[in-house]
């Protein structure tokens, strides 16, 4: 029995490491396709909704426009201003820009961007794997917070793009 008992916490040191670092390799690919999520959402709501300008917001995101029942993006990434999937907390900005139009799913005049950036940083210990995209399209990577940094456009001062 005690032998039993050995082989078990034997195989449970092996593999507890190893699901764990599955589970944030994981996390990191939803990371990577929130990502993706929010920059073919922007990019319709601009050409569709937004009158060329971006939205602020994952909320105005999550908001149909009238002649549709589908919003520009996933309802679980549209919950709040902040999101927490997947073991990340995903946040997007658009720095308002006082001559945008009102846009087709409510938002007024002066509030859509030029431009946006969004971030998506772990909440779990130990995971590194830092993301961050904006109006230009690329998905960067980090070690580090990009959300303070990243302009709206163009590279930020940190991190790689992801290939």
């Amino acid at each position: 029995m005690i032998f039993v008992c050995g082989i078990i916490g034997v195989l449970s040191a092996i593999a507890i490491p190893r699901l764990l670092m599955a589970t944030q390799i994981a996390g990191s690919a939803s990371a990577i396709g929130s990502m993706r999520a929010i920059n073919s959402s922007e990019l319709t709501y601009a050409l569709t909704c937004g009158n060329g300008f971006y939205a602020p917001k994952l909320t105005t995101l999550g908001v149909a426009p009238p002649s549709s029942i589908e919003a520009f993006i996933t309802p679980a990434l549209a919950t709040g201003d902040t999101v927490l999937h997947s073991g990340y907390l995903v946040q997007l900005s658009a720095a308002p820009y006082a001559g945008a139009p009102q846009t087709c799913n409510g938002l007024a005049v002066g509030e859509a961007g030029r431009a946006f950036k969004a971030s998506a940083d772990p909440t779990t210990p130990g995971n590194v794997r830092y993301f961050a995209t904006n109006a230009g399209g690329v998905i960067y990577e980090d070690v580090a917070s990009m959300f303070p940094t990243i302009p709206e456009v163009g590279d930020p001062p940190s991190g790689h793009p992801l290939r």
